[in-house]
């Protein structure tokens, strides 16, 4: 079942936060940095748990990664990663929250030789998912096919997020995402 499918099979009147997603945020260009940031840290932190988990802690993984700010989670040290280690409201896996700070990491470094997260995806769109997993392995951890694959559909550099027969899927085309906006490899 396709993600559209599954939110449009939803009950009216559900608290599911994945529709809200899927109607405003999913495939959709992100731009910012932090934003991108938040929502790499999210898809890394789903690996192997439900995205609907991902999305009801939303708000506690903003609190607790200081805003989703790429400068201030870089330069977190030993108490900050013990502070989210014990923080209840985020997924405490130690793999994850290192990742999380090592990533942040990587792209203060990004920034500083392509000016911003986004220019240097934007520099290496458009790629086939298998070289932009290679790619997102060589500069990040905790980093698979799939996650890389989530974040690049849902932040609109690949295609896929919503089928075409979804009203959402016209919205995401009007909003130009980079998938739409060149030729494909």
């Amino acid at each position: 079942m396709s993600y559209c499918a599954f939110v449009n099979a939803l009950p009216a009147g559900t608290d599911d936060p994945n529709k809200a997603y899927h109607d405003q945020a999913y495939g959709f260009p992100v731009t910012g940095d932090d934003a991108l940031f938040g929502r790499l840290l999210l898809e890394i932190n789903q690996a192997g748990l439900s995205w609907t988990l991902m999305l009801r802690k939303q708000q506690a993984f903003e609190a607790a990664y200081s805003g989703f700010s790429v400068a201030r989670v870089a330069a977190y040290g030993v108490a900050e990663r013990e502070r989210l280690l014990q923080d209840a409201g985020i997924v405490r896996n130690r793999l994850k929250v290192d990742a999380a700070i090592h990533n942040a990491r990587r792209i203060v470094e990004l920034q500083a030789s392509h000016g911003s997260f986004k220019a240097w995806l934007d520099a290496h769109h458009p790629l086939a998912l298998a070289e932009w997993t290679r790619l997102f392995k060589q500069q990040f951890k905790f980093v698979g096919g799939e996650i890389v694959n989530e974040f690049l559909m849902s932040t609109g550099y690949l295609p896929g997020a919503h089928t075409p027969d979804c009203p959402v899927h016209r919205r995401v085309l009007r909003a130009k995402p980079a998938w739409a906006c060149t030729s494909k490899p």
